[in-house]
């Protein structure tokens, strides 16, 4: 059934991810809404994560606030990846200090061939939810992202069972039970695809598919074990675009940009903008890769290296992000002084 939507007012992030003429670069940052925000504070204070997760008025709260704040040209719906495997029956823990922790990870075989990818967007209707409200509280001023996680991405957490540096225990499930490890990543697929698509149908403009941890895997086993997985995902989105961000695996650029049929590709900051549109030949929409930690230099020290990202990658064909989520420490002055400065760009120097 389809919603009555407020028109959108400012649709430079779509005209850019369709490869437009645009007047200058959007921008828009990961994790924008969050931890250093004082106004999301208040509400860590009083809720759980996945309570502001999973209450709709609280995830559509918290999405805008960045958009009052910052006022970015897109707002990204407030959730988390591993919303997915806890509809596949994994339980996620957020620790303070640790992050997320599975309390019970796949082990053996038998857990793997049991995760089944079964009524996910019914499962997972609190974030539908929250994307109709947010659409509608946006008011038409920016574009609303939707996003899930890359299979390999959400298997590393599945069978480590937390966050890890290398993730050695995903990775060896994955040589010593190949069969079991692709049922899985074939059940995360269907299990993501059906998500995006839902979020679509509820009203987000575009979608990211986060592949954190694509950086642990050499080329080839990036080729058998995310890059077949992420194609289908992407493929199956029909009516929005869809941005692919595999961080880290600076090698698949060529393969992704001619091969996936992404609008657009996230760049880390380990990526010479320079290289990745020799790679891209220019032929798709990038996004990125200002180094998160550069937001804690001197304000004049982050104008000045935003304006030189934007000079290197250019002004068409791309949207100005960080490389990876903002840091919770970041000032609000500093995270507006980046905003501030890619809406301030002019390709003529004075």
């Amino acid at each position: 059934m389809p919603h009555d939507f407020p028109t959108l007012k400012n649709d430079l992030f779509l005209r850019a991810l369709k490869g437009e003429t645009v007047e200058r670069p959007p921008v828009w940052m990961m994790r924008q809404a969050g931890r250093y925000l004082p106004q999301y504070m208040v509400l860590r204070r009083k809720y759980s994560f996945f309570e502001r997760v999973e209450t709709p008025e609280l995830a559509c709260e918290i999405t805008i606030q960045p958009i009052d704040e910052l006022e970015p040209d897109a707002a990204i719906i407030f959730s988390d990846i591993l919303t997915v495997p806890q509809a596949l029956g994994i339980d996620v823990d957020l620790v303070p200090g640790k992050g997320p922790v599975m309390g019970n990870p796949i082990k053996t075989e038998d857990d793997a061939f049991a995760i089944l990818a079964e009524d996910v967007p019914e499962k997972l209707n609190h974030v539908m939810k929250a994307i109709t409200l947010t659409r509608h509280e946006l008011n038409g001023r920016v574009p609303l992202i939707g996003f899930a996680g890359a299979p390999w991405t959400l298997f590393c957490y599945m069978v480590q069972g937390e966050g890890s540096k290398n993730f050695d225990k995903a990775k060896a499930f994955l040589y010593q039970h190949p069969d079991a490890s692709r049922h899985v990543m074939k059940e995360l697929t269907k299990a993501t695809i059906d998500y995006l698509r839902a979020q679509v149908e509820a009203g987000a403009q575009a979608v990211q598919l986060f592949d954190s941890w694509a950086g642990l895997l050499s080329p080839d086993d990036f080729n058998e074990w995310a890059l077949p997985y992420l194609m289908e995902i992407t493929q199956s989105i029909k009516d929005v675009p869809v941005i692919l961000f595999a961080k880290g695996a600076w090698y698949a650029l060529e393969r992704l940009s001619f091969k996936s049929g992404a609008s657009a590709l996230g760049i880390d900051w380990a990526i010479a903008p320079e290289f990745a549109r020799e790679k891209t030949r220019n032929e798709i929409t990038l996004q990125g890769n200002f180094d998160p930690t550069n937001l804690l230099a001197p304000i004049p020290e982050i104008e000045k290296k935003t304006r030189r990202m934007i000079d290197r990658f250019g002004t068409q064909r791309y949207i100005a992000n960080l490389g990876h989520g903002i840091l919770p420490h970041v000032p609000v002055d500093h995270a507006r002084a980046f905003v501030d400065t890619v809406k301030n760009y002019s390709e003529v120097k004075t």
